[in-house]
């Protein structure tokens, strides 16, 4: 199995309105570092919700903001770790106050520069990590002019400093990558077990419209969508461990169904490390060996790094 291809030809950002001053910026086709943002605004500040990837697709979400209004992006909420979801911020947000999860501050600075060498093929630009400025440790409360806007961090799940959004006058949640839209999700630097309570408390919130980390925008449906993936990798690892394989081996004989058909399944070596590890009584979000586990990935998927198009 290998990663489902993506179009030669990029498909073009775009901007959703969710409800009044709340907006969707999605970056088809979702897949490694070609992530989603949000755009909340105020009579004369904006608040963005990450900041993609790259110099260049910071640029068109600028673009597409200033197409919006003259305020200048004050505030910039980073959902987790990632640098697909920061390193545009220099562009973007070059003088917001950045907001994140006490532990995503802590994995930022530790993180650094990474992707450029996962990625070294990508045309990056100018691009730094962007470190929060204000951190907070379970909960926040900010205000978009009027809109109130509630950050969460719920526990182990993409990683172990995610934050979600909720806006809840419009029902609209933004969960960074808590969530996938039809691509694979990803669970290494977190916790399948913590995903799966996390995704049963959102579901709980019944919101009208979900903005994934990466993917089209969805209803309350990703989040069984999601949890019927992770409970299969949950499956397959405890077949994998009982037979005495190792992740790699387990995802080579794996038959993830319907799931095959979502964008990187190539995704699937990785969250078996982390049910392996789960299953062997490994803490949640217990740092394993990524470098590795991505070698193992490249395995998987024909000998080569996972193709990324941001």
């Amino acid at each position: 199995m290998s990663s489902t291809a993506s179009p030669v030809v990029e498909p073009a950002p775009s901007l959703t309105r969710l409800a009044p001053d709340v907006y969707a910026y999605l970056q088809p086709d979702g897949g490694w570092c070609v992530s989603n943002a949000g755009v909340l605004l105020g009579q004369d500040a904006v608040t963005l919700v990450d900041a993609t990837a790259t110099e260049r697709r910071a640029r068109l979400l600028a673009d597409h903001i200033a197409a919006l209004t003259w305020a200048p992006v004050r505030t910039l909420v980073v959902t987790h770790r990632h640098g697909d979801h920061h390193y545009g911020a220099r562009t973007v947000a070059p003088d917001a106050v950045v907001v994140a999860h006490e532990r995503a501050r802590a994995d930022i600075i530790g993180d650094g520069l990474n992707l450029p060498g996962i990625w070294p093929d990508v045309a990056w630009g100018e691009v730094a990590p962007a470190v929060p400025t204000l951190t907070y440790t379970d909960r926040l409360t900010l205000y978009a002019g009027a809109t109130r806007v509630e950050l969460w961090h719920p526990g182990p799940a993409h990683t172990t400093g995610d934050t979600v959004v909720w806006i809840p006058e419009h029902r609209v949640l933004f969960t960074g990558d808590i969530t996938f839209s039809e691509v694979t999700p990803l669970c290494l630097m977190g916790s399948i077990e913590g995903s799966l309570e996390v995704l049963a408390r959102l579901a709980a919130l019944d919101p009208a419209v979900v903005v994934s980390g990466h993917g089209p925008l969805a209803g309350p449906e990703v989040f069984e969508a999601n949890a019927a993936y992770l409970r299969l990798v949950q499956e397959l690892a405890a077949d994998g461990v009982a037979a005495g394989l190792t992740p790699l081996e387990t995802a080579r004989k794996a038959d993830l169904g319907p799931f095959q058909a979502w964008l990187d399944a190539e995704r699937l070596v990785a969250n078996l490390h982390r049910a392996y590890a789960e299953a062997q009584g490994v803490d949640r979000g217990a740092e394993l060996d990524n470098y590795a586990i991505l070698a193992d990935v490249a395995a998987f998927n024909g000998g080569r790094i996972p193709t990324c198009f941001a």
